[in-house]
């Protein structure tokens, strides 16, 4: 994030740059909303992270005298990140600085952009790549929100050979070639079963000599010509004009935006989740269909309610009827119009949207099917909306359409030294990933819980936990909660500390409740707690 922002800012110095799991739009691609939705379950992680990682000291040895008082400073000078989050609710000028979609052209240094597909933060890879000036290069793989080297998905690649040749070339002047090397390298993934803790994706490395590649085209499918339609798991004619009453805890299956370490692991199979969905389905393909890109469906949708959701999911449907999630997108319809402000819905009005998902490169093989998913809700990775409403589609004047690669690439792909070989967690390792059905109560929910521990080559150790539950009534998505914190402790030669947040937020249709607490420890002595409490309307989410 930091190294583009300072590229914009075109300090004389700054040659080049490596901007790693970015974004170059803070509102739409960032921890905080996706597609004019709140995220979900990312207030567990995140947000409570940072309440009780900023109100850690200086390191006492670096710092020196005095670090006491730095610390007391801080804790009592830097309120929680979250407080202005939950007030900025839309686009403006909080979210806008810091985003350099505003201006590529201010971005003269040679930028490689490292993205991966398990990411959150890899939506900026293709845009950015295709606006900037200068020289320029994009190495998206397979990889959660983890080293190359490490991640979970694979395939691992050791990325910091690239980054030098990189550095080299454009700090140094060394003409190593990279800049005469095709500037796209891809790793597309084709039809592999879904797992919650995959360890790598099927597919193979792939070199594009210009964006968008000169073998593209634009396969434009009307939601009427799918061979199959169901809506919540009954059939239903193509051609018809298909409603779905929303339910809010849809979306269990598709797992969080962005995965990155467990309990924060990629989709699993969807059909748990089509069955509260509609679905469109087209037959079997007789050859492979391979994507890249952004993948978009233009819909005419009408909601009867002033503020509703779409989620859009893209699936690779197995023989067998496993469905594999390639991509997906959620948009808020009050933001129908990305060059206005956000407006309710008149309930009963018919809208036409466009709903760009997420980038990608997927391979159907022969014999399976795409699929498309849609929605009311993405939960827990987006918050829910607030209210019970009814969907309704016109799937003769909705289309999905996919950037369709035809042909072998022109040239030679790419290879890159290999990655770690990461050992399968034991048993006993393993994090808290739950999804709970609490029958009585009429809610679902999802708990996680993570410990961590770490030493350093200073001395210094250190141990963590975070998580927590979120969790929505089935009848209501309106009635939605989330409670959970983080705990971080230093042990420094000199001195141990320790801060622990908690958090919670609730919603009813009209108001977010937000609680947050926080208290710093040295040693044994607690010096430090604070509770905040925020009642604050909901504006159009």
């Amino acid at each position: 994030f930091n190294s583009l922002q300072v590229a914009a800012l075109r300090p004389p110095a700054l040659k080049a740059i490596i901007p790693i799991f970015a974004t170059d739009r803070r509102y739409t691609d960032d921890v905080h909303f996706g597609g004019g939705v709140r995220r979900g379950i990312d207030f567990l992680d995140y947000p409570l992270n940072m309440v009780a990682m900023n109100a850690l000291p200086p390191v006492p040895s670096v710092f020196g005298e005095g670090w006491r008082e730095e610390w007391r400073r801080r804790v009592e000078a830097n309120p929680p990140w979250e407080l202005r989050w939950f007030v900025e609710q839309d686009e403006g000028e909080y979210w806008l600085h810091g985003s350099v979609f505003i201006d590529y052209d201010a971005i003269e240094a040679a930028t490689m952009i490292i993205a991966g597909h398990a990411d959150g933060y890899h939506n900026m890879a293709f845009r950015t790549f295709e606006a900037l000036k200068g020289p320029r290069r994009l190495l998206f793989g397979a990889w959660s929100h983890m080293s190359p080297r490490l991640s979970m998905p694979g395939p691992r690649i050791d990325h910091v050979p690239e980054m030098i040749r990189w550095w080299d070339r454009w700090l140094r002047g060394t003409e190593n070639g990279v800049d005469a090397e095709p500037p796209i390298q891809m790793f597309v993934r084709r039809s592999t079963r879904p797992e919650p803790d995959l360890d790598s994706y099927r597919g193979h490395w792939q070199a594009e000599p210009t964006w968008p590649p000169e073998r593209m085209r634009l396969d434009r499918r009307a939601l009427a010509s799918a061979s199959e339609v169901a809506v919540a798991g009954m059939t239903a004619p193509p051609d018809a004009t298909h409603e779905l009453v929303v339910r809010g805890d849809v979306g269990v299956t598709g797992s969080i935006w962005c995965a990155a370490e467990l309990p924060f692991g990629p989709p699993w199979d969807q059909r748990a989740d089509e069955a509260f969905s509609i679905t469109y389905t087209w037959p079997p393909l007789a050859s492979e269909l391979e994507i890249m890109g952004h993948p978009s469906v233009e819909l005419m949708v009408t909601s009867d309610a002033p503020v509703a959701f779409v989620s859009v999911k893209l699936c690779d449907v197995f023989p067998d009827g496993t469905s594999a999630l390639v991509t997906r997108g959620i948009l808020n319809l009050t933001h129908r119009d990305s060059h206005a402000s956000p407006r309710p819905l008149e309930p009963g009005t018919r809208s036409r949207v466009r709903i760009e998902l997420d980038a990608t490169s997927w391979i159907w093989e022969e014999g399976h099917g795409v699929r498309l998913d849609l929605a009311g809700a993405d939960f827990p990775s987006s918050w829910p909306p607030p209210g019970v409403s009814t969907l309704t589609v016109e799937s003769g004047a909705s289309e999905l359409v996919l950037p369709v690669l035809e042909g072998p690439s022109p040239v030679e792909p790419p290879v890159f030294a290999p990655g770690e070989d990461v050992p399968f967690m034991r048993a006993d390792d393993l994090p808290v990933w739950r999804v709970e059905e609490d029958v009585l109560r009429r809610e679902r929910r999802v708990v996680i819980d993570n410990f961590w521990e770490a030493e350093r080559e200073t001395g210094i150790t250190g141990s963590g936990r975070s998580g927590g539950a979120i969790s929505v009534s089935t009848t209501d998505p309106g009635n939605t909660w989330a409670t959970g914190g983080s705990t971080y402790e230093l042990r420094f030669p000199e001195v141990t500390v320790k801060t622990v947040s908690h958090g919670t937020l609730r919603t009813t249709p009209s108001e977010w409740h937000l609680e947050l607490e926080l208290e710093v420890s040295e040693g044994d002595e607690v010096w430090f707690e604070r509770r905040w409490e925020r009642r604050i309307p909901r504006h159009l989410q």
